[in-house]
């Protein structure tokens, strides 16, 4: 038997950091603390939204709320982790509450070359929306810092300057020397969508995430058969629940990819879902954090290492913040390591 309780922290970002959807100045997270019956162990585990993107945060009352009644009630839903499908940030926080206490104080959850510190993530870099004066600046530190693999948050701004900063780019490094990746955050209309692919596939790109909204399934599959630039799937998979309902969604549009945020896609154990159907299909997938701190993203990066996956992820998100929790990892030469 168990018994929890939670905590609720603010993060605060180093600079703002601009998408399409708005510019993040701070970070709201809940930390759901587990306990055994002889306290030997207090086992942790993180609860981080964004608002507008989390579906299961509506408001900030509401949401603590429902984290009061997992905690209030911590061994019904571990035995009934299903009752948590709708809500895959808590679900998260519960998954890893769980794992926490299950280990020692390094909280090594798996057993890994990652975490035998035999190898590194490889993982992309990742640039924010602003002028071009401030992106250009961030992509020097990211160049300087030894990444190989850039992704741009875009469609925030005027869609040449986009251009010029990515032609800038591939102007000093070939595709072979840099990987550029793209995040539209649904940001293109359905009528504009495919002129801006074949703008932005002529720069030699990877890729482009959720160039529109999501929910506009047919358009989307659409795109993704006619599209010049591969398409990787993000917040198109937020809110799909089910074995089949997934196979379904990643056949009807058959994307190049698809990325997984365990806070925003079911959990761990709703991801562990997604990588299965979309083997299944033969669709490539790599992983990000949700801008989790340290704690969520110590178990998002465990949990990647436990694949063969030599894509690069998006898990350099640890820096983010004027004071973070304490880091289980360091990022050298555009790599994650564990400490």
């Amino acid at each position: 038997m168990y018994t929890a309780y939670f905590e609720k922290k603010v993060f605060k970002f180093k600079q703002p950091s601009g998408t399409s959807r708005g510019i993040l100045t701070e970070k709201h997270a809940w930390f759901i603390y587990l306990k055994n019956n002889d306290y030997t162990k207090i086992g942790v585990g993180e609860c981080s939204i964004i608002p507008g993107l989390s579906p299961d945060f509506i408001d900030f009352k509401s949401y603590e709320e429902k984290v009061n009644d997992v905690c209030n009630n911590i061994n019904f839903y571990l035995a009934h982790l299903d009752e948590l499908v709708h809500f895959p940030s808590i679900l998260f926080g519960v998954e890893q509450a769980l794992l926490s206490i299950q280990t020692d104080e390094k909280e090594l959850f798996f057993d890994t070359a990652f975490t035998r510190k035999e190898v590194g993530i490889p993982i992309n870099g990742l640039i924010w929306m602003g002028s071009p004066e401030f992106m250009a600046q961030q992509i020097e530190d990211k160049l300087i810092e030894g990444y190989r693999c850039l992704k741009l948050k875009i469609g925030a701004i005027d869609f040449q300057e986009e251009l010029n900063i990515l032609r800038g780019i591939r102007n000093r490094f070939s595709a072979s020397e840099i990987e550029l990746r793209v995040d539209a955050n649904g940001a293109f209309s359905v009528v504009d969508a495919l002129y801006k692919l074949d703008q932005l596939s002529k720069l030699d790109l990877h890729s482009i995430e959720q160039p529109i909204k999501q929910g506009q399934i047919n358009h989307m599959a659409v795109l993704c058969k006619n599209t010049p630039l591969p398409i990787a799937l993000d917040e198109e998979l937020i809110g799909v629940v089910g074995k089949e309902n997934k196979f379904n969604l990643l056949k009807e549009i058959q994307p190049q990819y698809i990325i997984l945020k365990p806070s925003l896609h079911g959990g761990i154990c709703g991801s562990k879902e997604w990588i299965e159907v979309a083997s299944k299909l033969a669709i490539p997938w790599w992983m990000t954090s949700a801008l989790e701190s340290n704690v969520g993203l110590n178990l998002i990066a465990q949990f990647a290492s436990t694949f063969e996956n030599s894509l690069p992820q998006g898990l350099g998100t640890g820096s983010l913040y004027v004071e973070n929790t304490i880091p289980h990892s360091v990022v050298r030469n555009g790599e994650l390591y564990f400490i």
